[in-house]
């Protein structure tokens, strides 16, 4: 790991651009982290340990911790045969699909300062024996963050979905996700087509534009940053008549949901402020319209050569990345 990532960050969470909603309040996001390697009673237990609470038990596949200093914090098999437990055969069953189904941790959306404790609890499972990504072959177990939108306007959720659309090749690049994860269909990369709107139309566009260019181009889960629940929010009845049965999966919130980090739980040195502050950058860079557009154009340019290839366009996000010294937290317009 060289160049720009090795700059960014693991001892402490940058703040989130903006860092407050058009509210006021300060900008929250939930965290799911998927693992192996612990039981769902083993891993409430380490949640209570870290931030207190009490395990309440669904099933032995379903639990939740309550009355945390973060709210309530769900604890279960990450599959939804899970409500199948309590029979002899569903319990085998579920029991042996713990080879390549993950435990998830799944918590409210937390501000800021709560940040840190993460952390601190991602270093006690992983002391406590969890597993992650690179474990094994076909786990592909993520980490997924889910950053409240700073309003319902067009200016907070647009040019962030093309700032991440820009950088995602170079995120992808940098730190490779595992091969695992790869293979699966969960955070396949934007359609080339897509990225292209967004780099020369989008600039221009309506939320109403995007809604409709997004359900029309990606109307997929399966995407490193997922907006569909966070189209859902804003526009329920247009999500669920794209997508027909499928919505049912999507829940709403009004939160960007990025997928693509891998949960690397049990290794040494990986962080969740590490995975977070790489999101923080895609904020950052979405947060200054001229840069924004400035490599939107270069985009246009890449895509227009006969001559060039993948590596030339990753070359010259890292140049932009190192110019704008996106990894220190601050806006570039603040500087």
């Amino acid at each position: 790991m060289d160049g720009v990532t090795a700059l960014v960050p693991r001892d402490r969470f940058l703040p989130p651009v903006p860092a407050n909603t058009a509210a006021g309040t300060p900008r929250r996001v939930g965290v799911e982290i998927e693992f192996g390697g612990l039981t769902e009673a083993e891993a409430a237990a380490l949640v209570t340990d870290t931030i207190g609470g009490d395990v309440e038990t669904k099933t032995a596949h379903d639990l939740t911790v309550e009355q945390t200093a973060w709210g309530k914090v769900k604890v279960c098999l990450d599959t939804a045969w899970r409500d199948q437990a309590g029979h002899a055969l569903a319990d085998l069953g579920l029991d042996l699909s713990r080879a390549v189904v993950p435990v998830e941790i799944v918590t409210p959306p937390l501000p800021p300062d709560a940040l840190p404790a993460l952390d601190d609890l991602r270093g006690r499972l992983r002391r406590a024996g969890a597993t992650g990504s690179r474990n094994g072959v076909l786990l592909g177990f993520g980490l997924h963050l889910n950053p409240e939108i700073a309003s319902e306007g067009t200016d907070a959720i647009v040019p962030v979905a093309r700032a991440f659309a820009l950088l995602e090749d170079w995120l992808r690049k940098a730190d490779p996700i595992d091969p695992s994860r790869r293979v699966l269909p969960f955070i396949e990369p934007y359609p080339r087509p897509f990225v292209d709107r967004l780099a020369a139309e989008a600039r221009d566009w309506s939320l109403d534009t995007f809604i409709t260019a997004y359900l029309t181009d990606t109307p997929t889960r399966n995407r490193g940053l997922d907006m569909l629940p966070c189209l859902r929010h804003l526009a329920e009845d247009r999500v669920v008549r794209a997508l027909g049965a499928d919505a049912r999966q999507i829940s709403a919130r009004p939160a960007f949901h990025y997928r693509l980090p891998d949960c690397r739980i049990d290794e040494i040195g990986w962080r969740i402020a590490y995975e977070w502050n790489r999101w923080a950058m895609v904020e950052a860079l979405a947060a200054n319209t001229v840069e924004l557009n400035r490599l939107a154009d270069d985009w246009l340019d890449y895509r227009a050569q006969l001559t060039t290839t993948r590596p030339d366009w990753l070359a010259l996000v890292e140049a932009r990345l190192d110019e704008l010294e996106l990894w220190k937290g601050t806006c570039p317009t603040d500087r």
